[in-house]
């Protein structure tokens, strides 16, 4: 029986994770290596090795009624979407409403997890750690849940790039990135068309002299701010567009699409048209980005081939000359060195997890990966459905099926991954974002009834077929049910408004005579 358990990382994915564990009746101990809860969105000045990093002026780009977890909405006078100090306070308002600081052990690090010797007996794990002191301890826990990200680990391939040791500037990742302060006055490359590309691009590229941008395959670029000025994922991550999806063939929602995006803004006019489809890749998500284009202050350029001292070309044989920085907005590399290596299955280009959750070849299912998942949709009520079909399977209220049939469960999804997405090494795991919730929800017995509401809840069917896919659906019903989640899915659009009401109006009708 699992009584005891350890969470790595005081992170979004962790606090859901100790609070899944609370609301089980188990026993949380969660490690946090810094001095603070908050993962990603702890803002540090300088970058510290083995954390995650963010700038100083990151706002999220997923609006707060879609990021926040399914039993405390954000509070109706926060921004839609909010600056990483923002995030951080709603974190710690998470944890102080459902009591979890008691259960955080800061500045501790994992130094290794490791099954005991009568793992197959127990299913127990021996997990050693260090604090700020350097004191090493060790403990025995009944199941460990691993929710140290995958944002830890900067990619700066530098062998892709031949010269760069010639290269006299500077040059960094973007995970050192903290602002703009650097590049004023200065011809800046920045490689890469990320997310955090294209917001590196745009902030320098109102101080630099010049920013170029290179990308070897392109991207599809969307607004935040949609018609009526609605959020972009609270007007179409619905469940009513998620059927739709199921109903016709993808290529008629990538062209149509693309068809709308390019009426905004032509990519092929803009260089920033992609190889792949629309639906392949999660797309940059960036209202700055076309107009700084536009405007001359950033200028897309293809792959990077060489560098000559102070001079970069590209695969086009276009140069650019007296180059002073080079940003590699080159993504992440994701691991877990505490882990033994014989605990990850590995499939494709990426570490096989059943349902993207359990490794497939344990004898006993008592460690769970939290987090580590990728979709167009906010990870925190992904990470908190992980969390809390984790603990289910924990508990032994969900038995998993054997190992073969979970290894074969895991290719599937990798073939499918493979099939409908783009993937690379950095990026090997992409999954849709309302058939991955729904289907740890049906397994956690939470996932709302359609038809049932239809016959018992018309006013809330409506909502809940038609409206976002806010995380309150799957706390409507079944274990962890909340008596506030009917009211929060009534109230979305009005803590979405909130926030705006700045300056009362007055609606003056004029009669005019003839």
């Amino acid at each position: 029986m699992v009584h005891r358990v350890a969470v790595i990382g005081a992170g979004p994915s962790g606090l859901t994770s100790v609070k899944a564990c609370l609301d089980e009746g188990m026993v949380p101990t969660c490690f946090e290596s810094s001095n603070d809860m908050g993962g990603l969105w702890k803002f540090k000045e300088v970058s510290e090795p083995n954390r995650a990093s963010i700038y100083r002026s990151l706002t999220i780009n997923i609006s707060k009624e879609m990021m926040c977890f399914s039993d405390l909405p954000i509070p109706a006078d926060y921004p839609n979407y909010m600056h990483h100090s923002k995030i951080l306070k709603y974190f710690r308002m998470y944890a102080d409403h459902f009591k979890l600081l008691k259960h955080i052990r800061f500045q501790t690090v994992v130094k290794s997890v490791r099954q005991r010797p009568d793992f197959s007996r127990t299913g127990q794990w021996e997990v050693v750690t260090e604090d700020k002191d350097g004191h090493e301890e060790s403990h025995v826990f009944d199941a460990v849940i691993c929710c140290s990200g995958h944002y830890t680990y900067p990619n700066l391939p530098l062998k892709d790039f031949p010269g760069i040791e010639t290269f006299e500037g500077k040059y960094f990742h973007s995970w050192d990135y903290k602002g703009p302060e650097d590049m004023y006055g200065k011809r800046v490359v920045v490689i890469g068309i990320g997310n955090s590309g294209g917001d590196i691009a745009v902030e320098g590229s109102r101080v630099a002299e010049q920013v170029y941008m290179s990308t070897r395959r392109g991207a599809w670029v969307v607004r935040q701010v949609v018609d009526n000025g609605l959020p972009l994922d609270m007007k179409y991550n619905t469940r009513i567009v998620h059927i739709l999806f199921q109903l016709l063939p993808i290529n008629f929602f990538n062209w149509m699409v693309e068809k709308r995006l390019n009426t905004m803004y032509d990519h092929t006019m803009y260089a920033l048209k992609p190889t792949h489809r629309f639906f392949s890749q999660i797309p940059v998500i960036n209202d700055d980005l076309p107009f700084r284009i536009l405007s001359g202050a950033v200028i897309v350029k293809p792959n990077v081939k060489e560098i000559r001292g102070s001079t970069v070309v590209f695969d086009d044989g276009s140069m650019v000359e007296k180059v002073d920085t080079i940003v590699f907005a080159t993504g992440y590399n994701y691991g877990f060195p505490y882990l033994p290596s014989s605990v990850m299955h590995k499939s494709g280009q990426r570490v096989g997890l059943y349902k993207h959750v359990f490794p497939p070849n344990l004898e006993h299912p008592t460690l769970a990966i939290v987090g580590f998942i990728h979709a167009f949709g906010a990870i925190m009520p992904q990470a908190e459905m992980q969390a809390r079909w984790a603990t289910r399977v924990f508990k032994g209220y969900k038995k998993l099926p054997s190992n073969q049939a979970m290894i074969k469960a895991v290719e599937k999804d990798t073939r499918d991954i493979e099939k409908n997405y783009f993937v690379s090494k950095l990026t090997p795991l992409e999954v849709d974002f309302v058939s991955y919730m729904d289907d740890l929800a049906g397994d956690i017995g939470v996932r709302p009834n359609l038809l049932w509401l239809f016959f018992t809840d018309f006013p809330l069917f409506k909502r809940v077929l038609w409206g976002p896919m806010t995380a309150y659906q799957y706390r409507l019903t079944g274990p962890g049910k909340w008596e506030g989640s009917r009211r929060a899915i009534f109230t979305q659009f009005d803590r979405m408004y909130q926030p705006l009401k700045t300056r009362q109006l007055k609606f003056i009708f004029l009669k005019y005579e003839k």
